[in-house]
């Protein structure tokens, strides 16, 4: 069975700049990828809020020099995905999707975290134009424009409090006759001037020439007064939740009730010794790049601190 210091799983922002830093400490860290290569990143369009790239940076490509980074300072990176792990003692046994079995003395989970979606061909048609599930991502592109936000509870409400700061209207689209948001969060979106809450509204369907231009809307859905409308919005905000990919390592990890792996403190560390979690995959709060990156730099660093100590 082939033995390795350090094995990453997941290759957005936080598996690559673990891989940079295990590399630099000659770990020769071997890094499966996933999937989707490059993570949620590649399915945006310009990243402007990342340091260093001052005009902006298509997200495909950020997540290729990433990589080149990576390889650079000697990662073996891999295609695939890890299926199977036995974290129950080192070294720890990974199994990867064509079979082959791989023992780690240390492992970095950076798996990272899947948008809810509504399930709409529209979604995926529009993906990069117009369909997006990150306000804090994309919303300056729609600076002065009108945006539809998808969504009841407090990531809704925040996404939509966070674009009537940028656009010049959000209608927040609402399945139920309430909003299940914190009241905090309910009073923020009801006082915002710039906020229309649509309640017991269900987005069916997108249309649009070179992107969304608006939505396909059922107000009571199957009820005797069922309407159906269009609405003229430029960008559809999903924001109906994440989920977190950490279903292989729950049988050994601590995870909060919706998935996310529990750290301790401010670092990567989890409750198994030797085992570390960067991203998305452990942050439910800001799912940033420039943030999932610094977390990939703290679990390589603590990486190489245990095993130094060992």
């Amino acid at each position: 069975m082939e033995h390795v210091k350090c094995l990453i799983v997941g290759s957005g922002p936080a598996g690559y700049t673990a891989a940079i830093y295990a590399g630099r400490a000659n770990l020769s860290p071997v890094e499966y990828c996933g999937m989707q290569t490059g993570g949620q990143l590649t399915q945006t369009t310009d990243v402007e809020n990342f340091p260093g790239y001052p005009e902006g940076v298509d997200g495909n490509q950020m997540m290729m020099d990433l990589r080149a980074q990576a390889e650079r300072f000697g990662a073996d990176l891999r295609d695939g995905e890890i299926v199977e792990a036995d974290l129950s003692k080192r070294p720890f046994v990974l199994t990867a999707d064509n079979g082959d079995k791989i023992e780690a003395e240390t492992l970095i989970i950076a798996t990272g975290a899947s948008a809810k979606y509504l399930g709409l061909d529209d979604e995926k048609k529009y993906a990069g134009q117009g369909v997006s599930a990150c306000a804090t991502c994309d919303g300056f592109f729609y600076r002065k424009k009108v945006v539809a936000v998808v969504g009841g509870g407090d990531t809704a409400c925040e996404e939509a409090t966070y674009l009537a700061g940028l656009a010049s209207k959000v209608y927040l689209l609402v399945r139920k006759p309430f909003l299940r948001a914190s009241e905090v969060m309910k009073q923020r979106v009801m006082d915002n001037e710039k906020i229309e809450v649509l309640f017991e509204h269900n987005a069916e369907g997108l249309f649009g020439e070179n992107g969304v231009e608006g939505v396909h809307v059922v107000k009571r859905k199957g009820e005797a007064d069922e309407e159906r409308y269009d609405i003229a919005v430029d960008g559809f905000f999903l924001a109906i939740g994440h989920k977190p990919n950490s279903d292989v390592f729950k049988k050994y990890v601590e995870t909060d009730e919706v998935g996310y792996i529990k750290t301790e403190g401010s670092t990567p560390r989890t409750n198994i010794p030797g085992v570390f979690a960067a991203g998305d995959v452990a942050d439910p709060v800001y799912r940033q790049a420039v943030t999932a990156a610094g977390s990939g730099c703290k679990a390589a660093i603590e990486a190489d601190r245990f095993l130094r100590e060992q």
